[in-house]
């Protein structure tokens, strides 16, 4: 396997690969690395879809990706996936993929049609005193000290923040400022996460710092992610002739030490109460899915929390019996062992009348029944004591929906602490308390609360033990490679497999981790195309600096004095250069 860049083979179709018509595929998980795999393995991989079997232990495919109508609850979202245009594997994936919406495009065509006619931005990103503008007015009010940390943080090798928090390689100066709200809200980073994955993250999406303020680095789907990606997902894996089993928990795949060769032997798993082996040969390819954010999720409903399940579940369960086989495979624990550190609460709101939208379009400045972009991403509350986040996507967010709904999704970074009006954690609130509290946040009159939150809304609480996992602080090795050294046929996809400069908790790291899986174990004769290399690009690194500076120029930044006299003189001798044109079309000087 190797990257690629450009688009000389982006299209082209590999030679089939060697005795590929006598392999069969098992995958594990039936989320987007799953499903993305048996795409590259019968787009790319040219197998029969007959040849595939994905395992999945819940009633219904996607993972992660979710959305569904609860027929006692009503609809439930545990989270929001946001793209950008340079998620490369993604978009190779759904490019070969029809839509079910428009007859002859692919789901490619129909999210860029979407998104071209209708493009995300926010027209207000954080609110404070009750729904008044909290006034970040696009504004990162960095210190020289702060940008100094980011900047170090950037260059810093990643074997050096090995284990490293984010509270580590940052001041409170730092944390003080507008980009950390932005960046914590739109991430769902804490003070006590990785910081090797935040470095990643600011290199790889360096490009789109000018974007934070606003969102406008963001694209969604049409409806949830459910229907717009599951659903044709599925749709093309069937017309196939992949073979889904469901309510079926793979429990352990035995691996064997052959000389310096790692063999998968055996799949183990329980389907309908009955334990069941599969043999599998050389030529039998095993794609696991380890680890899992949305494991062991409960649901509360209007009148109840939801309650915490602290168990591992499958996925988590699988892991820890393929780690003690083999160092190689990686660390679990590192990730799923600190429940207090990796679990958040969402909620879901459905509207009911027309009470509550008025206050949602007094924010997002917009009809949120126009069926277009709503609050174009995540309206942060400064002031919350939950740190409260909402957001409202393009409606019907649900094709079930009536034209009298809207569906919302709400967040709390901090579950732990009570609220500024409803004086519990938000772990420890029923549906109508969360939505008690964001009312509140709206400017609700507080004599109007109470009823609103019974009668006009339908919210459900949404507790996830393992959700921030990703983020938890690791070192090289903690996650196994997507094909481990000496693995024949075995291979992790998913977030919590490694592979270099991409960063997790994106829809792009699940199809990554699937396509380089497959085209390594299959030998697949065409790049991977490479993380995008923005951070590579002196034109990028330069204008990011400059908003970063929120319009401030490099002569007017209290650099300590070598760094000012070095400054102006690249200044004054780069004049007549290109250099000089760079600097000046960043707008530095």
């Amino acid at each position: 396997m190797y990257y690629s860049n450009g688009n000389y083979e982006a299209f082209a179709k590999p030679v089939k690969p060697d005795n590929v018509d006598s392999k069969s595929a098992w995958l594990v998980g039936c989320g987007l690395a799953s499903m993305a795999a048996a795409v590259f393995l019968i787009r790319d991989g040219q197998m029969k879809g007959d040849r595939i079997t994905i395992f999945e232990e819940l009633k219904l495919p996607g993972g992660s990706l979710d959305g569904i109508l609860q027929p006692t609850n009503g609809f439930i979202i545990r989270g929001g996936r946001e793209m950008e245009n340079h998620f490369e594997c993604l978009w190779d994936c759904f490019r070969s993929v029809p839509s079910l919406e428009i007859e002859g495009a692919s789901v490619l065509d129909e999210f860029y049609w979407l998104n071209k006619k209708d493009p995300n931005f926010s027209h207000m990103r954080a609110t404070m005193k009750r729904g008044e503008s909290a006034h970040t007015d696009g504004k990162f009010t960095l210190s020289t000290k702060a940008t100094e940390e980011i900047i170090k943080l950037f260059i810093t090798a990643e074997d050096q923040l090995n284990d490293k928090r984010i509270n580590e390689v940052f001041s409170d100066e730092f944390f003080k400022s507008n980009f950390w709200l932005y960046w914590r809200t739109m991430f769902a980073f804490e003070e006590w996460h990785s910081a090797m994955e935040m470095r990643r993250y600011i290199n790889r999406f360096i490009h789109h710092i000018g974007g934070l303020p606003d969102l406008s680095a963001l694209k969604f789907t049409k409806y949830n992610q459910y229907e717009s990606l599951v659903l044709p997902l599925i749709s093309f894996l069937k017309n196939n002739g992949v073979r889904f089993l469901y309510e079926t928990q793979v429990q352990n795949v035995i691996v064997e030490n052959v000389g310096s060769r790692k063999v998968a032997k055996k799949i183990i798993y329980e389907q309908a109460g009955e334990k069941k082996e599969a043999n599998l040969a050389e030529t039998d390819l095993v794609f696991v899915t380890n680890g899992s954010i949305t494991e062991s999720s409960t649901y509360g409903d209007q009148d109840n929390p939801a309650v915490m399940d602290p168990s591992p579940g499958g996925s988590w369960t699988l892991w820890k019996n393929l780690a003690a086989q083999d160092k190689s495979f990686g660390k679990p624990d590192k990730f799923c062992g600190n429940i207090a550190e990796t679990n958040f609460v969402s909620a879901t709101v459905t509207t009911l009348d027309d009470r509550i939208p008025p206050y949602i379009e007094k924010i997002c400045k917009r009809d949120p029944f126009a069926g277009k972009v709503v609050t174009g991403g995540i309206v942060s509350v400064k002031d919350s004591n939950w740190l409260l986040s909402w957001t409202f996507n393009r409606q019907p967010h649900f094709k079930a929906q009536t034209d009298k709904q809207l569906v919302g999704w709400i967040y709390g970074l901090f579950s732990d602490r009570p609220g500024n009006y409803v004086k519990k954690p938000m772990k420890d609130c029923s549906g109508i308390e969360i939505c008690e509290e964001w009312l509140y946040h709206m400017g609700v009159p507080e004599t109007e609360i109470h009823n609103m939150a019974v009668n006009s809304a339908n919210t459900i609480p949404c507790m996830m033990p393992y959700v921030m996992s990703y983020f938890m602080p690791r070192a090289a090795g903690d996650r196994p490679q997507v094909v481990p050294a000496g693995c024949v046929n075995l291979a992790f996809i998913g977030n919590f497999a490694e592979t270099e400069r991409d960063t997790v908790f994106t829809t792009e790291y699940s199809v990554r981790t699937a396509m380089e899986a497959v085209y390594r174990l299959l030998n697949v004769d065409r790049g991977v195309p490479e993380v995008f290399a923005s951070c590579f690009d002196i034109r990028v690194l330069l204008s990011s600096s400059a908003k970063m500076m929120d319009g401030k120029k490099l002569r007017d930044m209290k650099l300590p004095w070598l760094m000012k006299y070095i400054e102006k003189k690249v200044i004054d001798k780069s004049k007549g250069t290109i250099i000089y044109e760079m600097l000046k079309k960043a707008n530095l000087i």
